[in-house]
């Protein structure tokens, strides 16, 4: 994982999660660019972007279904 600040070229290559709104407004926006899934702050668009590989997305989605981030 690595971290930038500078502006992402093309803003439109971010999707807010269908689960974002009013009452959770905490939310963060992926993306998905050549070699790279993006993914940065949805309260500050302008701001750092965490890039990943594919590699590294694909084994933090299988984390999430197996529960290896579960809060209780």
């Amino acid at each position: 994982m690595t971290a930038y600040d500078e502006p992402i070229a093309s803003p439109s290559v971010f999707r807010k999660s269908s689960f974002s709104g009013a009452v959770n407004p905490a939310c963060v926006e992926v993306g998905f660019v050549t070699a790279q899934v993006l993914l940065r702050d949805s309260k500050d668009p302008d701001g750092p972007v965490l890039r990943f590989t594919p590699e590294e997305w694909k084994a933090f989605i299988a984390g999430v279904k197996d529960g290896q981030f579960d809060i209780a």
